[in-house]
């Protein structure tokens, strides 16, 4: 079963509380997902280490419920 976008969303506002999260089905199939994720905490970060953190809030279902997700990061100003 795909994640839906409000699953995806939820997790990463809940690992990265204060974050706004723009979904995106790229194939309108709930499973191939782009994500903009603007948030505080990626501050001062590099760019790999943001989109870590995303994946990292997704707790593993990267491969599984989630097959797709193509990640914007932004810092807010």
């Amino acid at each position: 079963m795909p994640m839906s976008g409000p699953d995806i969303e939820a997790a990463i506002v809940a690992a990265l509380p204060g974050a706004v999260v723009e979904l995106t089905d790229l194939a309108g199939d709930d499973d191939h997902w782009a994500a903009k994720v603007t948030a505080p905490q990626f501050a001062g970060k590099p760019r790999v280490a943001q989109h870590k953190m995303v994946y990292a809030a997704l707790g593993g279902k990267m491969g599984g419920e989630l097959h797709a997700l193509q990640v914007t990061t932004v810092v807010p100003t």
